[in-house]
């Protein structure tokens, strides 16, 4: 498919091939650097088709993942005759660390191989890491603990919060679960730059839940702080520059903290941009260049700086929506659903954002603009 926005970009611009299960993010950050994005997700949504130059829907679904027996084929599909000048992978891909190295064997990699991807999503290696660099980091064990309240169960390689419970909910722990103590707190992710030996932090956003009835801890939305305590920031990106050393982390990646009583807790790393890219990403702050740049080993980065905050969340289907309707969509929305689309309870809607002058002003008018857009498409489909 080709996007009605690919002549805003000339001819000779470099491909970047983007392969994730929901890759607008990714795609609008390329285009802000200047690449033309060839895009291959699970969605296909109509602003990702329009961002993109070249779109192709990836087979696989939320709940089992990217189906990665067509993969290869569909990125070659993609690329055609064009020589990329990288692939850019996002969410989908920490459960398997095997399509990553595939990929990279075919495709010039501009992120984390699968021995770096395995190294900080194996609880057992990231205890041991963090042990080993004095990060403070939750306590994990394989079996069902004796005070399940005061656990969580989590799928190794997983992301969005879906995946976690409550321990005294899951029953017999099957393959590739595992339980963390639970540490009550604030959670503050950050985003940082990671060249394989040091890492910069870009910035901290505060995320929160959106609970659903099956899914307690799912991802709800982020918003970006504007000011951090500068020991703390120091503090975090030295605990971050050991990681990226013992692992080779490289690229943009995030990690996720709980801030509580006692300081901060790294929960985990996600190797790869994650889903706070939106709301730091922009003209002024091309991030797509800052991650390859780092994928190539450069030392030392340009970083942004950020005079506001934004904010994004995730609105969510309450009820199955069997023909989602035709939409005239705001500006502050992002990941559009098709018209005639049908959507199970839980599933995402899209994407809606807000700018303020401070994160808790940002984040109230984020909830303000998401309660209009849904009374938006249940009165169109009244």
């Amino acid at each position: 498919m080709l996007s009605p926005l690919h002549a805003s970009l000339p001819s000779n611009a470099g491909v970047l091939l983007i392969a994730a299960i929901s890759g607008r993010a990714l795609a609008a950050a390329a285009r802000r650097a200047g690449y033309r994005p060839f895009v291959a997700d699970l969605f296909c949504d109509t602003d990702t088709v329009a961002l993109a130059e070249r779109a192709e829907r990836l087979k696989g679904d939320l709940r089992s993942g990217i189906d990665g027996a067509q993969l290869i084929p569909t990125l070659r599909a993609l690329a055609g005759e064009e020589q990329p000048v990288a692939v850019v992978l996002g969410s989908g891909f920490e459960r398997r660390p095997e399509l990553v190295d595939e990929i990279g064997n075919q495709f010039p990699l501009a992120g984390n191989r699968g021995s770096t991807i395995r190294r900080v999503k194996d609880p057992q290696a990231l205890s041991d890491d963090c042990a080993a660099l004095g990060i403070p980091h939750p306590e994990f064990q394989w079996e069902a603990p004796p005070d399940p309240r005061n656990w969580v169960a989590k799928t190794v390689g997983a992301a969005g919060g879906q995946h976690v419970k409550q321990a005294d909910a899951t029953g017999p722990c099957t393959a590739g679960r595992y339980f963390q103590r639970f540490i009550p707190g604030k959670s503050i992710s950050a985003l940082f730059v990671a060249d394989g030996k040091h890492a910069q932090i870009v910035g901290f956003s505060r995320q929160w839940t959106s609970p659903a009835p099956t899914a307690p801890y799912r991802y709800g939305g982020a918003v970006r702080i504007r000011r951090f305590d500068r020991r703390e920031t120091t503090m975090i990106e030295g605990w971050l520059s050991g990681l990226t050393d013992r692992a080779g982390l490289l690229g943009l990646c995030s990690a996720d903290f709980i801030r509580s009583e006692d300081g901060f807790w790294l929960v985990e790393v996600n190797p790869r941009p994650g889903a706070t890219l939106d709301i730091f990403d922009s003209p002024k702050a091309r991030l797509m260049d800052l991650h390859l740049n780092a994928t190539r080993g450069n030392a030392w980065y340009c970083l942004p700086r950020f005079t506001d905050s934004m904010a994004s969340m995730i609105a969510y289907a309450a009820d199955p929506i069997p023909y989602f309707p035709a939409l005239d969509w705001p500006d502050w929305t992002a990941d559009h659903q098709s018209e005639g689309t049908s959507l199970a309870a839980g599933d995402p809607v899209c994407t809606v954002f807000a700018r303020g002058p401070s994160a808790v002003a940002t984040q109230r008018m984020l909830e303000k603009q998401a309660k209009q857009l849904k009374s938006l498409w249940e009165g169109t489909r009244r």
